[in-house]
């Protein structure tokens, strides 16, 4: 409980010039073991201060029950220091960050953040007439919505609002809140998997629009700078979340909704991917191929035929097709032993001619109409109901079916269509109707999977690849992708704006079927500037339909030879990469950063045609056909490096590079430390974290710097918390005379080190230096190229120092 000392004031102050709801009269404010209300004519405020950067506002009509139910939040509140100021025209309530500002007449509330208004209510609630958008015209079918509005003012981008094809900037839409696939989308898709009532401002705060219900989000359609969200019913609760930074807002964010569990380090790795594997024999003959070229491969993914040999008609079996797939546990076995984790695809739909639908029906599994039977309708892939998860009967029966699945050996699963793709608003599960958990329906699916995990593998790393959630998903370690794109160069230049976007809204393993999906295109040049673009993505997983293939072993010698680079790199990257990984699950970091988390500027916020992997790497994908020369621009803070030639470029600058076919253009940050595998790997069980390239990138403007990398089995549950970790830290400081690099490691309790094999690769040096001493010892090596490599033996339980004499 919060205790307020009310101090009155009785001073005139001057009202914020934004409009107001004038029909909206104050009463009286009250203190609340939940924190403040607010009486109003027409319901109440209930403000909540969760902690000095999130404040949540329900607003609850006159004639409503409170509902605390969130899909969302799960942050617990802090305890808050909270000064309030009454004045007879205002209150003020003021925390060490944000403060909320109450206008009493006329009503208004006002959000600050270090003494600057960042939003504040319009015309807050409403309710008025519907006006459907063309594109959900019956999905969204209701005569009146509820509306919450707010002022924005005239300079502000807006990011947020879920995977959209839209450019970076999303303000001038008016926004479907209504989860659906486009089948083959390229520029532009202005509805797709992924819907999120999210608003993301380049003002650094966020609205959290906290309800799952079915709506809009219009980010200044009419231009009178009002941002409002609409929806059929529900929560008006939202919360507002402000940041120092763009790290810390996503921090923030993230701590309010939950952060991404650590994935298995083979998730990072190669995936062997289509629709789809018709059998067995297929199968292993696929992967025999990639071993046959020495192209490193993690998993293998079985999409709708290990159920049943056509597309249509079979979706439900949930079961092996023996004739298909004779010996799947077998199969999966020698996977497993050769390093190759096998995924399957599961759906929610059980069509009525399916094995599994009679058992559903008895059961109760399936979702009702209106008088009580399962609700059967057509789509694409026949007759069916749906599997109702709210209703214990239906997650039970789901997660069983689950169980089968993990014990055949499968190390993954699938969740396909869980928009979900057709759900007519008639159809029931239990209390809850159609529209209330649209979107809300692919969350709570990964959330059941997620839960038996921890209940019954506990020790486990869950896989669970899923093209449909919501605001949150991202705690059930969903791993979402971009849907059915076009395999075109219009559906690759969409790719890294919607990761950007998704990893700025949480979901920061975000990522597209490298090569494109829809379409019979054969474009070998597109397919491998797709490739290398996903060795800087999230996860690195080429699928597409099956008429043009999606694996590089049975592309042209060309792709080959190229997918084959790319994939390697990937490989090599996996100490860095999987850094990132727990960069991401501690502070909810995404792995893809726009560039204006680097340097905050107006001009840089709607660039996504360049970004950041990580902190350290400068990535520009080649999005276009027969590009000889690419524009970039580099930002301020840093002098970059050619990854490939080591080629110095001042920051500041925008400029010309020449464009390569075996690469993209990609530079790392003066001063970096890039930890990287000295080993060619063909699977990630080959990878141990003891041989590394430690790539120092000397820089004369750089007088210290420090990175930390972290490390595990890769495999083991909760490890970092369970004290099964090493983190390796490395350090330089640079003097005029001389270059010192010191290597550190801290370690989890239960962690056992092993001595490590390190090649420190000094870049940009271009003198030879005069002494190297290496833990005191003087070593003999000479510069090449401008590069000096230093092979070391390392017991990270002692500190080691290597000492450079410049002059």
């Amino acid at each position: 409980m919060k205790h307020f000392q009310f101090i009155y004031i009785f001073l005139l102050i001057t009202s914020f010039s934004f409009a107001q709801n004038a029909n909206r009269i104050f009463k009286n404010i009250k203190e609340k073991d939940a924190g403040l209300e607010i009486n109003v004519n027409d319901g109440k405020y209930i403000i909540h201060f969760l902690n000095d950067k999130i404040v949540e506002t329900t607003f609850l009509p006159n004639g409503e029950v409170l509902n605390n139910k969130s899909h969302a939040v799960i942050l617990k509140s802090e305890k808050v220091d909270i000064i309030p100021v009454i004045t007879k025209t205002e209150s003020v309530f003021s925390t060490d960050g944000i403060s909320v500002h109450i206008n009493h007449q006329p009503f208004q509330i006002i959000y600050k953040f270090n003494g600057e208004i960042i939003t504040s209510e319009k015309l807050g609630y409403y309710k008025s007439k519907h006006i459907p958008l063309d594109m959900v015209k019956g999905n969204i079918e209701y005569d009146n919505t509820e509306k919450i509005e707010f002022n924005l003012t005239d300079d502000e981008v807006l990011f947020g609002t879920g995977a959209r094809a839209l450019g970076m900037n999303r303000r001038g839409y008016r926004l479907p809140l209504y989860n659906r696939a486009q089948y083959g989308y390229e520029t532009h898709s202005e509805l797709m998997n992924f819907t999120i009532p999210l608003v993301i401002s380049s003002k650094k705060y966020m609205i959290n629009f906290d309800n799952a219900p079915i709506g809009y989000l219009d980010l200044d359609s009419k231009k009178d700078n009002s941002l409002t969200y609409e929806t059929i019913s529900g929560r008006k609760t939202y919360q507002v979340i402000v940041g120092d930074s763009w790290i810390d807002l996503v921090n923030n964010y993230t701590n309010l909704t939950g952060k991404q569990p650590l994935p298995a380090r083979w998730t990072l790795g190669n995936f062997s991917s289509r629709f789809g594997y018709h059998s067995q024999q297929e199968t292993e003959a696929t992967i025999a191929k990639f071993q046959e070229e020495k192209i490193p491969v993690d998993a293998v993914i079985l999409d709708l035929y290990w159920f049943g040999k056509t597309i249509q008609g079979t979706m439900g079996n949930l079961e092996v097709d023996k004739d298909s797939f004779p010996d799947m546990k077998g199969m999966i076995s020698r996977f497993k032993e050769k390093g190759v984790r096998t995924v399957l695809i599961t759906e929610p739909f059980i069509l009525s001619n399916s094995k599994k639908w009679k058992e559903t029906v008895e059961k109760g599994v399936l979702a009702k109409d209106s008088i009580g039977n399962p609700a059967t309708y057509d789509f694409y892939f026949g007759n069916t109901g749906i599997v109702n998860i709210y209703k214990k009967e239906g997650k039970d029966w789901f997660w069983n079916i689950y169980k089968d699945i993990l014990s055949l050996g499968a190390k993954g699963l699938w969740g396909d269509l869980g928009e979900p793709e057709v759900l007519p608003s008639w159809v029931n599960f239990d209390a809850k109707k159609a529209d209330e958990i649209h979107n809300i329906y692919g969350h709570d699916w990964a959330r059941l999977i997620f839960e038996g995990y921890q209940k019954e593998f506990p020790n486990e790393r869950p896989f669970i690849l899923m093209r449909a959630g919501y605001s949150g998903s991202q705690r059930f370690g969903m791993i979402p992708w971009s849907g059915d794109v076009n395999r075109t160069w219009g559906g690759l230049q969409s790719q890294p704006e919607i990761a950007l976007q998704m990893g700025m809204q949480g979901l920061g393993y975000m990522h597209s079927d490298l090569g494109g999906f829809a379409g019979a295109n054969l474009d070998d040049y597109l397919y491998t500037r797709w490739l290398q673009y996903g060795v800087f993505q999230p996860i690195f997983r080429p699928h597409a339909q099956e008429d043009v293939a999606s694996e590089p072993v049975f592309r042209s010698d060309y792709a080959k030879k190229h997918a084959k680079k790319a994939i390697e790199l990937r490989y090599k990257m996996l100490p860095y990469n999987y850094n990132l990984a727990f960069e991401n699950n501690q502070k909810g970091t995404p792995l893809m950063r726009p560039i204006f988390f680097e340097e905050d500027d107006e001009k840089l916020m709607t660039n996504s045609v360049t970004y950041l992997w990580g902190k350290d790497f400068l990535i520009t994908p080649i999005l276009k056909d027969a590009v000889i020369t690419k524009e970039i621009y580099f930002p301020k803070t840093a002098n970059w490096f050619n990854f490939y030639s080591d080629e110095k470029v001042a920051g500041g600058q925008t400029k010309n590079v020449n464009v390569v076919g075996n690469s993209i253009p990609t530079y790392v940050r003066g001063g970096a430390f890039i930890l990287m595998t000295n080993e060619a790997v063909q699977t990630t069980d080959d990878y141990a974290g003891n041989n590394l390239e430690v790539h120092y990138y000397y820089d004369a403007s750089v007088k210290e710097s420090k990175r930390q990398f972290y490390n595990d089995d890769g495999l083991t549950g909760n490890a970092f918390e369970k004290g099964k970790y090493e983190l390796l830290e490395f350090k330089s400081e640079l003097t005029e005379s001389c270059l010192e690099i010191d290597f550190k490691a801290e370690f989890g309790e239960n962690w056992k080190s092993s001595e490590k094999e390190v090649s420190l690769i000094i870049h940009n040096l271009t003198l030879n230096p005069k002494k190297i001493k290496v833990a005191g010892k003087r070593k003999q090596i000479s510069t090449e190229k401008n590069t000096l490599t230093i092979p070391v033996k390392w017991n990270p339980k002692k500190e080691l120092k290597i000492k450079i004499t410049l002059k």
